[in-house]
């Protein structure tokens, strides 16, 4: 399966999740699980969203973008945290409306059951888009990955927690729990923009993964070479490095350029999906 396929999947399950917790809710007339489809809105939203920005990462480079397209990634990211935001808005409002009403609720058995489906969907999506996630590199596929899994705590805590005002009659329960869904979500909303907002600042590549590119270095200035501001950045699922290697003076063009090629070779073996740019110099301190 390729990245858009796996988003393909997660529209598939928000659609049948928001129609199980929507009939969840209708039975029951719970805003904790009125909360939690609403949530399922959001997912649905974001992986629409998230697959048109995927489509446009894996374009290829054009003349006005020559070095790919790999960072609209992010814009998916940014963007599903902002819509978790507006979800949480929602549903702490809904929430404070029925703390000041409560209501009483209807057929619980039946309406968990129909969440506890849902659930179980959206934990089956979310570790195959983690896994995927990884394989791929995709801070996109990550992102719909990590909403899920929030999406999957969340209906926990409501089917719990309407079990509880079941059990106990205390309405005011279900309001405080739709409450403390929606400021849940609203910290995972928020580390899915800080995330989005590193890759768009072009943050460096992960320190073990420095650490194995120095190695490769340090192997080939055995050489005779010596290397100077190494500066690596990531864009989605591509890796860039930078380096500059500093070669005796009386090295001919071919030798350095054998030289650097083998570099590439090594860094492209360590980092899969790299872009890797090495830039010959003259070390004068051997002249």
């Amino acid at each position: 399966m390729e990245v858009r396929h796996y988003f393909w999947l997660s529209t598939a399950a928000a659609v049948l999740t928001i129609t199980l917790k929507t009939i969840a809710w209708w039975l029951t007339g719970s805003v904790g699980l009125l909360s939690d489809a609403m949530e399922s809105l959001v997912n649905l939203a974001a992986a629409l969203f998230a697959l048109t920005m995927v489509t446009i990462a894996k374009s290829p480079p054009d003349a006005e973008h020559p070095l790919g397209h790999s960072k609209a990634e992010y814009f998916s990211s940014g963007a599903e945290g902002m819509m978790i935001f507006g979800a949480a808005a929602a549903i702490i409002w809904s929430a404070g409306q029925r703390l000041l009403s409560p209501q009483p609720l209807e057929s619980v058995g039946l309406g968990l059951v129909f969440s506890a489906a849902s659930t179980m969907l959206n934990f089956g999506v979310a570790q195959a888009m983690y896994r995927a996630s990884v394989k791929f590199r995709s801070i996109a596929l990550q992102g719909g990955a990590r909403h899920l899994m929030t999406d999957v705590w969340t209906s926990v805590g409501v089917v719990g927690g309407v079990f509880i005002v079941a059990l106990t009659g205390q309405l005011w329960l279900d309001a405080v729990i739709a409450i403390a869904v929606g400021l849940h979500i609203l910290a995972e909303g928020w580390r899915l923009i800080r995330t989005s907002a590193n890759g768009l600042m072009d943050a460096a590549l992960p320190p073990e993964t420095l650490e194995q590119i120095e190695a490769v270095l340090r192997r080939h200035a055995a050489s005779g070479v010596r290397f100077v501001n190494l500066r690596t950045r990531s864009a989605g699922s591509q890796s860039f490095v930078y380096v500059n290697v500093l070669v005796p003076p009386t090295w001919t063009i071919v030798q350095a350029h054998d030289l650097l090629d083998e570099i590439e070779r090594d860094i492209h073996h360590i980092v899969p999906d790299s872009q890797v740019f090495t830039h010959p110099e003259p070390d004068r301190t051997q002249a």
